[in-house]
């Protein structure tokens, strides 16, 4: 099997591998205890559960379809960029 048979190759695992540490990490930011019905909480109104924590899980996601989206490069542009590169 040639190199090029597989649709992802080591950088888009890199990629999709720190696009979901980021959304764990949103997540986690958004994690806390609630308001019962004898307390309420006020924390579940706090700026990094409500705003930051949403864009961080969001931006997380679109790094995960970059990922995905992300195209190997084949065996020529290595070539070229090595020309380049010595040049």
């Amino acid at each position: 099997m040639k190199k090029n048979d597989f649709a992802f190759d080591k950088m888009n695992f890199i990629l999709l591998a720190i696009g979901m540490a980021v959304v764990v990490v949103g997540f986690v930011l958004m994690a806390g205890s609630g308001s019962t019905e004898e307390a309420f909480n006020p924390d579940i109104f706090s700026a990094q559960r409500i705003k930051v924590a949403p864009i961080v899980c969001f931006a997380g996601f679109c790094f995960v379809v970059y990922g995905i989206m992300h195209k190997p490069k084949t065996v020529s542009e290595e070539e070229e960029m090595k020309k380049i590169d010595q040049e």
